[in-house]
């Protein structure tokens, strides 16, 4: 059978009905299939899935590397081949899988750009509240940040998830799992002035009168357009580091950790499957002690000015 559109149509029907993995997760896969399909057809290999061997494979990940694809992503990329092989030996289309002699690239532990509270402050103070959007944007940075959610939450999230009264957010996160997380009266404040205010006139198109941030086209928000709003926020504010709207949901497990919260208690707000994952946010917490003792403590300090 030649990998061509149709088999990996059939790829993708088999991810969401047999392994229910979650839409995005679903378009990574396939969209990076269809990568290794044109690498194929461009370089002259066979396209018939029973003649591609591990070194057509090797060949590609080459390729990704000199086009300086990180680790983390070849990792990805990987995964969702052998994932597509395990679909074509479970389908009988393939007997062997290539993908079992080609080993993941190894990724090291990549600690986060985290942002301080002030400057969280100072991309909020950046907002004017008399332009268009202004309490919309507002209100976006405040639940990034006062939440710790994903761009993909705060873009799906309902009016309908928001218990004011009780003061929690329903969220749906990765694989459609669902967690509650509590929500701050300042974050929740400027969600409503929003959601009361300046939202009740703009003109929503009826599939999204449920959505809680709505574009200038009556429709939910992109993830490209908060990429951008953050951008341009920590512009405005100043800020040098290399942010995105992930830098949002960092500072907010950092700031918690370092502030004395419990590590399974981040774990659950954010949403995360492993403590493992969320443990790295103790590593950036460990270099802010660190910086701290070295600057304040006397003895580290006297040390640091010291000529001998």
């Amino acid at each position: 059978m030649i990998l061509d559109k149709n088999l990996i149509k059939h790829f993708s029907d088999y991810l969401r009905l047999e392994q229910s993995l979650s839409d995005n997760t679903i378009d990574a896969y396939c969209h990076d299939i269809e990568l290794f399909r044109e690498h194929l057809e461009d370089s002259g290999h066979s396209l018939s899935v029973t003649e591609i061997t591990h070194r057509d494979i090797e060949d590609f990940f080459a390729k990704l590397y000199d086009l300086g694809i990180v680790a983390s992503s070849q990792a990805r990329i990987l995964s969702g081949i052998k994932s597509f092989y395990r679909y074509l030996i479970q389908e009988k289309i393939c007997e062997e899988d290539p993908s079992l002699l080609v080993s993941f690239p190894s990724i090291g532990r990549h600690i986060p750009e985290v942002l301080s509270y002030e400057e969280i402050v100072a991309m909020l103070d950046s907002i004017d509240l008399s332009q268009q959007f202004g309490h919309r944007n507002k209100a976006i940075i405040e639940v990034m940040y006062g939440c710790g959610l994903r761009v993909s939450e705060v873009i799906s999230l309902n009016i309908s998830d928001i218990y004011t009264k009780d003061e929690f957010i329903r969220i749906i996160g990765k694989g459609d799992k669902e967690r509650l997380v509590p929500i701050g009266k300042k974050t929740l404040k400027e969600l409503m002035l929003y959601t009361r205010g300046e939202r009740l006139h703009q003109d929503i198109k009826p599939k999204f009168t449920d959505k809680v941030f709505i574009s200038a086209r009556g429709t939910s928000l992109t993830r490209q357009s908060v990429f951008l709003l953050v951008k341009s926020l920590a512009e405005k504010a100043g800020i040098k580091k290399t942010i995105s709207p992930h830098t949002l949901r960092h500072s907010f497990a950092t700031h918690l950790l370092e502030g004395g919260a419990d590590l399974r208690a981040v774990q659950q707000m954010l949403g995360h499957s492993s403590i493992s994952t969320t443990e790295i946010y103790t590593h950036v917490s460990d270099e802010y002690l660190r910086q701290v003792i070295m600057e304040f403590h006397p003895r580290w300090h006297s040390q640091n000015t010291s000529t001998n």
